[in-house]
């Protein structure tokens, strides 16, 4: 006879009519009443990634109230607080910590099962969930999408275009298996996701294409009025505080009489804005891809900036179950057969910045 010795390493069991979904069988234990279901599971590893319950309650697409109210009932059945209430803030207990790992495997389990279900009258299908910034999405994602069609015609997409905060949210909360970003567009992401190199991605000037910089040394002599003012016009694209800041301390040494013409919240619009002549900003080269073509209206330099580095965040256990380790492949040929659009070479002007930003910087450290 097999000892249970750990209520999470029990399967799921049969339904029940529990509108909460199907039920945890928790063979032992301490069990003070309510009952351990799929949604309070999910809904407990959302707060211990989200931190705070507002959070969690807008991941999860809940009230708080319904959050708490769960959360508390899911507690209840386990039989000790699995969190240490701080104003706002939810901290995992050392109970919490431990149920929080077994919750992970309950849920992948779970989630893999609905995913291989078959369709009423159909064969048996796999879901990939899929979230990526809008970049990766319509350029790399289709192609990788194609490849795999071709290996596994059964597999299924449910797709999410979203910014780079929600991507990680959306992995964090199960929601999405696999998130198509910059590495280095969020914080550190946790020990229990891998990131595979999906391409390289070299960040660009873009300008009117109006404005041909290729034999300007210095704006101020070479360019008439109305071209170093868009010349000067810097569109910045709001990203984060370390990500704007690089830039505008680019822009700063690249183009010292620079002014802020707007900001913006997506590349797409940046480059719009540049097209009809109002500026000009600094975008990655993928971005000016619409499909296989290049954007119209702009032209692009190329700058001493070091490029994003596009992966696919995975959980660990997925890398080599299938289909995911197939359209993982997939994703890199994609990013292998990406044609960028067309860069100039670096202008004149901009000849040795990085050494002139190197001595800048140096300087406000000495400060």
């Amino acid at each position: 006879m097999i000892a249970h010795n750990d209520p999470f390493d029990t399967a799921i069991a049969q339904g029940s009519e529990d509108p909460d979904g199907p039920t945890v069988d928790l063979l032992a234990g301490p069990k003070t009443g309510g009952e351990v279901t799929l949604r309070r599971l999910r809904i407990f590893w959302a707060v211990a990634h989200s931190a705070t319950l507002t959070r969690a309650a807008k991941l999860l697409n809940v009230s708080q109230p319904t959050l708490s109210q769960q959360l508390n009932a899911f507690e209840t059945a386990i039989g000790t607080p699995l969190f240490e209430r701080r104003s706002n803030r939810m901290i995992l207990t050392e109970t919490g910590e431990m149920l929080l790992r077994k919750a992970e495997s309950v849920l992948r389990s779970a989630q893999e099962m609905e995913d291989s279900l078959p369709t009423p009258g159909g064969p048996a299908h796999q879901t990939l969930r899929i979230a990526g910034v809008a970049s990766v999405m319509r350029v790399i994602l289709p192609l990788a999408i194609k490849d795999l069609a071709a290996e596994v015609p059964t597999a299924e997409f449910d797709i999410h275009e979203s910014a780079p905060a929600e991507i990680v949210d959306l992995l964090y909360a199960r929601r999405v298996n696999i998130g198509l970003m910059a590495a280095n567009s969020v914080a550190e992401v946790s020990a229990g996701f891998q990131q595979i190199p999906v391409m390289l991605d070299p960040f660009v000037l873009a300008v009117p294409d109006t404005l041909d910089l290729s034999q300007v040394s210095d704006p101020t002599r070479d360019l008439d009025g109305t071209a170093r003012a868009q010349l000067n016009s810097v569109i910045q694209f709001v990203f984060g505080t370390q990500h704007s800041s690089r830039i505008q301390d680019w822009f700063d040494v690249a183009l010292p009489d620079n002014r802020l013409a707007a900001r913006v919240r997506s590349f797409e619009l940046a480059l719009d804005l540049v097209a009809t002549g109002l500026g000009v900003c600094v975008v990655p080269a993928l971005t000016v891809l619409a499909g296989s073509e290049a954007r119209r209206g702009v032209r692009l330099y190329q700058i001493n900036f070091a490029p994003r580095r596009i992966v696919a965040m995975v959980p660990s256990q997925c890398v080599r179950l299938a289909p995911y380790g197939s359209f993982l492949t997939a994703l890199q040929t994609a990013g292998r057969q990406i044609v960028l659009p067309p860069v100039a070479a670096v202008p004149p002007f901009l000849a040795g910045i990085g050494a002139r930003m190197a001595v800048t910087r140096d300087a406000a450290a000495r400060q």
